[in-house]
């Protein structure tokens, strides 16, 4: 945290290259998030770029009160939506290919979890855009309640409701299916 005030003092002060720290922590993280969002990897790339654009023009509005990761957060989800309002943007399905980052997993292991992934990520991509944003934040960036409620400017109780709301959801999703799908359960 003191790190990134320092950057940002700097970026302020006119050492734009200092921004590349801010940028290389946070684009996998974006990335994944805003991926999970579009399901269309080029253009989950564009949409980090654009939110960094913001981030970096809309920084000096960063008022140090909350956690900086949660500010700029908020500021490319809120990007992200204006587009997709602007846009009308349709989910497009593609495959994330979760078996190229696993490690020395069996053949067999790799199987599993692609498949578990896959059917998560469809469980996911059922919900309403609100729902699936909080899902993402609170499980993929493994944000906490009160950082989340910043981020989606909501109240923390409406936070927990549209967890509980999405997760009984995809629960419903599963059973309707006849599946059986552990890691739903582990959503408590």
């Amino acid at each position: 945290m003191q790190e990134e005030t320092q950057w940002i003092q700097e970026v302020l002060a006119g050492n734009k290259q200092i921004y590349a720290h801010i940028i290389d922590k946070y684009k996998n993280p974006l990335y994944a998030t805003i991926l999970r969002m579009t399901k269309n990897p080029h253009d989950a790339q564009d949409l980090v770029q654009e939110a960094f654009i913001k981030v970096y023009q809309q920084l000096e509005k960063y008022d140090n009160t909350g956690s900086f990761s949660s500010w700029l957060y908020r500021v490319a989800i809120n990007h992200c939506m204006d587009e997709f309002r602007k846009k009308r943007y349709k989910m497009k399905q593609v495959e994330i290919d979760e078996g190229m980052m696993a490690s020395a997993d069996t053949p067999e292991l790799i199987i599993l979890k692609n498949e578990n992934s896959r059917q998560l990520e469809r469980l996911i991509a059922t919900l309403p855009e609100d729902e699936r944003m909080i899902i993402l934040l609170r499980y993929v960036n493994e944000l906490g309640y009160q950082e989340i409620s910043e981020l989606v400017e909501a109240p923390l109780s409406t936070v927990r409701n549209k967890l509980h709301r999405a997760k009984k959801k995809m629960r419903e999703t599963v059973k309707r299916e006849g599946g059986n799908f552990h890691e739903v359960s582990n959503f408590r």
